[in-house]
């Protein structure tokens, strides 16, 4: 078959994949041209379940809060409405944690989305690509005076999730397969997702600390940084933040940028 014919026919095949209201295309028949709607069904309901369990994959701590079915509910209707776009299922659901935000029997728990978009960002640091972390060394060679015009170049992995909520400790006590307690969730945290050897680190960034750390990670001098952090929570502390990201491996190496 010419490559435009299967490309055509493959298009034609997909349309009505994700919606069960669709007619099965009049293309597909079985043999000697009789209707093959059964057995399209079933291929439409093992593409559907493919996405699903794909989802469940990606976002196992959402679904131990919600419970599988309350998940499966909700994945199949983010399926059937947003198909994927890649051959590679890890990289499917980057929306989910917005539908989530959305979806309507997800609004008693408005910390959901913020849980999704860390473990979205979990799963990307794993995929990320490999970088030696900056070493403690290498700042320490940096003259005083020269400090104030640094700029980092963030790991591949690192990355920044923001929360109006206790995120990242409901993301931490459902990932484990432990017993969960009661957790307040009504305390603002940030997260900082990072993986400089094997492993991905989420840590809970202090107040300022995410300002900070997306501060440097846009390439602003380490000056401007701190400004911003300071502005946002008097009590910053300057050091004990760029020692921690140094230690969780959120860069790679620094340089003067346009104060060279």
């Amino acid at each position: 078959m010419p490559r435009e014919q299967s490309l055509s026919f493959a298009a034609a095949f997909a349309s009505a994949l994700l919606d069960p209201a669709q007619t099965t295309p009049a293309i597909v028949t079985g043999p000697q041209g009789k209707a093959a709607g059964k057995r399209y069904d079933v291929y439409r309901n093992n593409v559907t379940v493919s996405l699903i369990d794909a989802l469940v994959a990606i976002y196992p701590a959402v679904q131990r809060i919600t419970g599988p079915d309350f998940f499966r509910a909700m994945a199949r209707l983010h399926a059937r409405s947003t198909p994927p776009t890649s051959p590679l299922l890890f990289d499917y659901g980057r929306g989910f944690p917005g539908f989530i935000a959305q979806y309507e029997h997800a609004q008693v728990m408005p910390w959901l989305a913020d849980v999704a978009r860390i473990e979205r960002a979990w799963l990307d640091a794993y995929h990320a690509r490999d970088a030696a972390a900056l070493a403690p060394a290498e700042l320490a060679a940096v003259e005083p005076e020269r400090l104030a015009d640094l700029v980092f170049t963030p790991h591949p992995a690192a990355q920044i999730v923001r929360s109006d909520f206790s995120a990242v400790t409901i993301f931490a006590a459902n990932r484990d397969g432990a017993p969960v307690g009661r957790i307040d969730a009504s305390t603002p945290e940030d997260a900082l997702i990072t993986r400089p050897e094997f492993d991905v680190t989420v840590r809970h960034l202090p107040p300022g600390g995410a300002i900070f750390a997306t501060s440097l990670m846009q390439g602003r001098p380490l000056v401007e940084a701190a400004t911003a952090a300071v502005e946002a929570s008097a009590g910053f502390d300057i050091a004990a933040n760029i020692a921690g990201l140094i230690e969780a491996g959120a860069f790679t190496s620094v340089d003067f940028g346009d104060a060279r």
